[in-house]
């Protein structure tokens, strides 16, 4: 997966046009990422045989320390960092047991 590269890195902006225009670049490949996440959020709702497997604090904690740590290396803000993390593993679990959910119900149906 390649990413467009920045047109003009921060240190060389000098107008809001040039800094919006890379933040607009940025979210794009954000969401691009986060997406391919949230497949994998996904696999583990189809995968994980239990709905108590979902929500695992110990591997909360895990993300998070690994985010921090990652965040330190590339000047990222953990004031940033770790509230949108743990907004993002949140919603992600939700999401899961969505998935969940509807996968049992269809192994249910099947069934029947």
């Amino acid at each position: 997966m390649t990413f467009p590269t920045a047109q003009t890195p921060p240190e060389d902006c000098t107008t809001m046009d040039e800094v919006r225009a890379e933040i607009d670049r940025l979210d794009r490949i954000l969401v691009t990422l986060l997406a391919e996440r949230q497949r994998y959020i996904e696999a583990a709702g189809r995968i994980k045989p239990r709905a108590d497997e979902v929500r695992l604090p110990w591997r909360i904690e895990d993300v998070v320390a690994k985010v921090l740590a990652e965040a330190r290396t590339q000047g990222l803000s953990e004031k940033i960092a770790e509230p949108v993390w743990r907004e993002l593993i949140d919603r992600s679990i939700d999401h899961e047991h969505e998935v969940w959910d509807r996968h049992r119900s269809a192994a249910v149906e099947k069934s029947s």
